[in-house]
């Protein structure tokens, strides 16, 4: 089956597959805060009204293409998406790497930053040279336990 998109914005996509089953988040470019925080927020909700106990989804961040994630949507994905994203069932963020520079730092700090909260909530972060291994590794991840 292939990629649905649900959400589509110049900085990025929202997507869905339902054969893993995962949403994908896709950036294409740097995204202001405001509209980061939008595009993730949109793909959680979908998240939480689609993964189940019984049939977990799997997340992944395709971030090939991303710059650098402001400081404010950094303290919003620890603060507010990682708990809501545990909440729901999910266990692992399955990472495309990025090419550039700046969308490589911004995942290493996201990593670290999740890493941190583990008294908060536990939630891994892995990383895949490819959507393929990475949708691979969303579904290992989702698979209950």
């Amino acid at each position: 089956m292939s990629d649905q998109v649900i959400f589509s914005q110049p900085y990025g996509s929202v997507l869905v597959d339902a054969s893993v089953p995962c949403v994908i988040t896709q950036w294409h470019a740097f995204a202001n805060a405001t509209d980061f925080i939008a595009l993730q927020q949109f793909a959680l909700d979908y998240f939480e009204a689609h993964s189940t106990p019984a049939k977990p989804w799997g997340w992944v961040g395709d971030v090939r293409q991303m710059g650098a994630i402001p400081a404010k949507a950094q303290a919003w994905l620890i603060a507010e998406f990682n708990p809501r994203a545990t909440a729901a069932g999910l266990r692992e963020v399955s990472v495309v790497v990025a090419e550039t520079v700046f969308g490589q730092i911004a995942t290493q700090r996201y990593a670290q930053g999740t890493a941190e909260a583990r008294n908060q909530y536990v939630l891994q972060t892995a990383f895949y040279d490819s959507l393929a291994s990475a949708k691979a590794g969303a579904r290992q991840a989702a698979q209950p336990a």
